[in-house]
C-alpha cells in the first residue's frame, strides 16, 4: 500500500472518503448499506462521471475497493482518513456553534470550509476547550483522537409508533433550510418527545414535546423528510 503523508493527500480524497464513511455511520449492523455514485455526485455537487473517475483514482491509491455498480468499500487506510476528517469537521462545528454563536447551518457550512486547513494543534485546543465533547451540536458522535467512535442507540422519529417516547439524539440532515426549521422547533439533543398521531396517508406525524414529568409543553407536525431527519432513542413504555 502506498504511503500517505497528510501533506500529499488531496482535498478530493478527504472529501470523498468522508462522504462514503458517513453514509455507513448510522446503518444497522449487518445491513448492505452504502452510497451510490449518483448520491456522491449529488452530495459533492459534481457529475457522476467525475465521481466515477475519482473513485478509480482512490481505488488505485489504496483508499477503497471500487468496482462500478458494486458497493464501495473503504480500506483500513481510507477508513482511518475518513474518521480523522469527520473528527476535524465535528470539532470545528462544535466550537463555532458553542463558543462563537453560529447557527446549526452556519456552523456546518463553515466547518466544511475549514476542516482541511486547521492544524492538529488547534484541533487539540478545541477539544480541550470544549470538554472534550462527545457529540457535535446536532448529535453526531465526535470520533476520539484514536479513531474510536461510539454511536448512541437511536432511530428516526419516522420509525416510531404512536405513543412511543424518547429523547432526541441527533438531527441527520445537512440541508440548511431544514436545519434552521428544526432548530426553531427546539428539536435539539436532549429534548423529550412523544409521537402522537401518525398521518401516514399524508406522510406526516405529530410530535409532542414534553417536560421531565412527561407533560406536553408543545406540539409540532413533521413531514416525512423532517421526521426522518430527527433521531431519538426509544423508551420501553408508550402512552395511550
Amino acid at each position: 500500500m502506498p504511503s500517505d503523508p497528510a501533506s500529499t493527500r488531496t482535498t478530493m480524497a478527504e472529501d470523498y472518503l468522508k462522504v462514503i464513511w458517513k453514509a455507513e455511520e448510522w446503518a444497522e449492523a449487518g445491513s448492505d448499506s452504502g452510497i451510490s455514485t449518483n448520491e456522491i455526485a449529488a452530495t459533492l455537487g459534481v457529475s457522476a462521471s467525475t465521481v466515477s473517475g475519482n473513485l478509480r483514482k482512490l481505488d488505485r491509491d489504496g483508499y477503497l475497493d471500487y468496482e462500478p455498480y458494486r458497493r464501495i468499500a473503504l480500506s483500513d487506510q481510507g477508513r482511518a482518513i475518513a474518521v480523522s476528517m469527520v473528527r476535524r469537521h465535528r470539532l470545528i462545528e462544535t466550537y463555532l456553534v458553542e463558543r462563537l454563536g453560529y447557527g446549526w447551518d452556519e456552523g456546518h457550512d463553515e466547518a466544511g470550509v475549514r476542516e482541511h486547513a486547521v492544524s492538529d494543534r488547534l484541533l487539540d485546543r478545541f477539544d480541550l476547550e470544549l470538554g472534550p465533547p462527545t457529540a457535535d451540536p446536532r448529535g453526531d458522535p465526535i470520533p476520539a483522537a484514536d479513531g474510536t467512535v461510539v454511536r448512541p442507540p437511536a432511530h428516526p422519529l419516522g420509525d416510531f409508533v404512536e405513543g412511543e417516547c424518547g429523547f432526541v439524539v441527533r438531527v441527520s440532515d445537512d440541508e440548511p433550510e431544514l436545519l434552521r426549521y428544526l432548530s426553531s422547533l427546539d428539536l435539539r439533543g436532549g429534548a423529550h418527545v412523544r409521537v402522537g398521531e401518525r398521518r401516514d396517508y399524508a406522510g406526516s406525524l405529530q410530535v409532542v414535546l414534553t417536560d421531565a414529568h412527561d407533560h406536553a409543553v408543545g406540539s409540532v407536525e413533521l413531514a416525512g423528510v423532517a421526521a426522518a431527519s430527527v433521531w431519538a432513542n426509544s423508551e420501553p413504555h408508550t402512552h395511550a
